[in-house]
């Protein structure tokens, strides 16, 4: 049977209030009778409920994230910055995914409802009605890069039409004039925002290109799929912007294996800067993100709401360009590859 702590009372010979109290840190047990309880609690191998500390102290001592998905290096690089600044707090993380859906995002705020202190939100469905409908009032909450402009809640974002417009306008500075986009998935935030800045700076930097938008999801799989069509198009493309560096992974692949030379044959670039693009061959021009700052500027937020401190600025910031071998310059005067 497990010990309680009725046990640690009996074995000390004090009350149960006077062992919650001294566990718990409080200035009205001395120092003996605190150590001398924490020696017995430690010989017994007690361990404080949780629940019951929780029913107690109206604290969890956790918080939780819900996210778009866990598969991927952006997402393992975004919770590793949020446990960062969890496990300085001395606070537990707990992670959800919403797979995308805006009925398992609701299921996933009203799951996690009670368990936590406070969220840490990144959906494209996180909106106003949403969130109402489905957290109890009041819930400390910091949303990340959704639509949702914030309202009453924090919000941090990363400016991802300026990000495309950048990379666009890098690559028409270039020499590049026929630039491929392989888009995220449909009824994304992120993805939408990527988009909309191809689409307005290829037309702005490259007056009378006809955009060429394939369909991916932010997977490796549907970046080698969409690298695969492009390697099969006649004229091909000169250049590939990948909504994302995972999906620029699987082009990358899909592009050697059809004999195509990056970027010798056709340039291509992604987004967010994750750590394996700076690793493969060549290395990958990127916008970057600060993923795990992201996430750790959040969680922060989130840890100075729930002890009523000063919230660090939140915001939108804007990605940088990361320059490597994967994008090289068309020498002025070469027309594009029609092959």
């Amino acid at each position: 049977m497990s010990v309680t702590i009725k046990d640690v009372a009996r074995e000390a010979n004090v009350s149960i209030a006077t062992v919650s109290r001294a566990l718990n840190g409080h200035s009205n047990v001395t120092q003996p009778m605190r150590e001398k309880i924490v020696e017995i609690a430690s010989r017994l191998r007690y361990m404080p409920h949780g629940a019951a500390r929780s029913l107690s102290t109206r604290r969890t001592q956790t918080i939780g994230a819900i996210l778009p998905d866990l598969y991927g290096e952006f997402f393992s690089e975004l919770i590793r910055g949020m446990d960062l600044a969890a496990r300085e707090s001395g606070l537990h993380l707990l992670v959800s995914s919403s797979h995308g859906s805006a009925g398992e995002t609701a299921a996933a705020l009203r799951a996690l409802s009670g368990r936590v202190d406070g969220l840490l939100i990144m959906s494209p469905h996180a909106d106003a009605d949403l969130l109402a409908d489905n957290l109890p009032f009041a819930t400390p909450t910091v949303l990340m890069n959704t639509r949702s402009d914030g309202g009453e809640h924090i919000a941090f974002a990363i400016d991802n039409y300026r990000g495309a417009c950048t990379m666009i306008d890098h690559l028409a500075r270039q020499g590049h004039q026929r630039i491929a986009m392989i888009a995220g998935p449909t009824d994304n935030f992120d993805a939408d925002e990527r988009l909309r800045g191809y689409c307005d700076a290829l037309a702005r930097d490259v007056p009378g290109s006809e955009g060429i938008v394939l369909e991916g999801d932010f997977s490796e799989k549907s970046g080698y799929v969409a690298g695969a069509a492009i390697a099969r198009m006649a004229p091909r493309p000169d250049a590939v912007f990948a909504a994302n560096d995972m999906m620029a992974l699987g082009c990358l692949f899909a592009l050697n294996e059809a004999g195509l030379k990056v970027p010798d044959d056709i340039a291509l670039v992604g987004f967010d800067d994750i750590p394996m693009a700076r690793f493969v061959s060549p290395p990958l021009t990127t916008m970057r993100v600060n993923i795990a700052e992201l996430g750790e500027r959040a969680a922060r937020a989130l840890i100075a709401q729930l002890s009523e401190q000063p919230v660090p600025a939140q915001g939108t910031s804007a990605p940088e360009l990361i320059v490597r071998a994967s994008c090289m310059a068309r020498p002025r005067g070469q027309p594009p590859d029609r092959s």
